[in-house]
């Protein structure tokens, strides 16, 4: 099935869990596209299984709290930076709910927290306004960037390099095998006064990059040259809201939601589709299923998606 402009308009929600009682601050798909992994103010990680349409179990990180949350390449772990006592980033066992190893070296909140896609490599940004490489083996973190401001950063698909977004104004790309060289592409950016940049994502072909912020717009950037391909805006963010973006699997649309879901098509900049989930208050998290036909959406409540059609 091929995502089209009329598929996308037919997706509804299918299930609304309410297995939280605070908001849902991070959700990520495990490779596969089987489970989703969510974590939340309430200090819980709810684990769903996507095929079953079902939670399957719930763990607790009530000492440390939970804040961003990503699969590693074992379907049964994963990394998570913490919004209570430290910013150490803890690698835990889903199996049997252990920690693996610590990754001590923040000293700020994580705002950032990307895995490699090819090995156990993953990159942090923080408040602290460094961002630190880490391999999954090794509790010692294993290269540190010192920043001008706050970082988002994000691995490209095919794990070779990884973008910084710094101080909301430019983004630097590093070959992950030289990155203490310094950048090989610095793409300067009109600075914006009225927001800051909340992340930022590579689409799954490697060509474009999609700056969110925590205002009214998103950027589409070419990943090469670092032109800016579409701001797309005309939704309500005027809380200031980190509202996540997502690409589609096949790269063609980009979605954010501010209560209600807005789908632009990336290459003509047309928004598609509005599609509205009933969510009870803003919408923190978006993330299309890397293998099926389905996204999920979330506030204290997550959201599952399918379409309606099949064009």
């Amino acid at each position: 099935m091929k995502l089209t402009d009329n598929v996308l308009r037919s997706f509804r929600v299918a299930k609304v869990f309410r297995e939280n009682s605070d908001k849902i601050n991070c959700f990520d798909f495990s490779p596969n596209g089987e489970t989703v992994i969510s974590s939340s103010d309430d200090d819980s990680i709810v684990l769903y299984d996507c095929q079953e349409g079902k939670p399957k179990r719930t763990l607790y990180s009530k000492k440390y709290g939970v804040d961003l949350i990503r699969y590693t390449h074992a379907a049964n772990t994963v990394v998570y930076s913490s919004n209570k006592i430290d910013d150490t980033i803890r690698y835990l066992s889903l199996h049997d709910n252990k920690y693996i190893r610590y990754f001590p070296g923040h000293t700020k909140r994580v705002v950032a927290l990307s895995m490699s896609p090819v090995d156990d490599t993953f990159i942090s940004g923080s408040l602290d306004k460094t961002i630190r490489l880490w391999d999954l083996r090794s509790p010692n973190c294993q290269g540190l960037m010192h920043l001008q401001g706050k970082p988002v950063c994000s691995f490209d698909p095919e794990g070779l390099i990884f973008a910084a977004g710094v101080n909301s104004e430019m983004v630097k790309l590093y070959d992950l095998r030289s990155f203490d060289k310094g950048p090989f592409a610095t793409f300067k950016m009109q600075y914006d006064r009225t927001c800051e940049w909340t992340g930022l994502k590579f689409s799954n072909d490697g060509k474009l990059i999609l700056i969110s912020t925590n205002g009214g717009f998103i950027r589409l950037i070419d990943a090469f040259k670092g032109a800016v391909l579409h701001t797309f805006g005309g939704y309500n963010n005027s809380k200031a809201v980190t509202l996540e973006a997502s690409f589609t699997p096949d790269s063609q649309f980009i979605m954010i939601e501010d209560g209600k879901i807005h789908v632009w098509n990336g290459e003509s900049g047309m928004k598609v589709a509005v599609l509205d989930g009933k969510h009870t208050g803003p919408i923190t998290c978006l993330q299309f299923n890397p293998k099926f036909m389905t996204f999920a959406s979330a506030c204290s409540n997550m959201a599952f998606w399918l379409p309606t059609i099949d064009d």
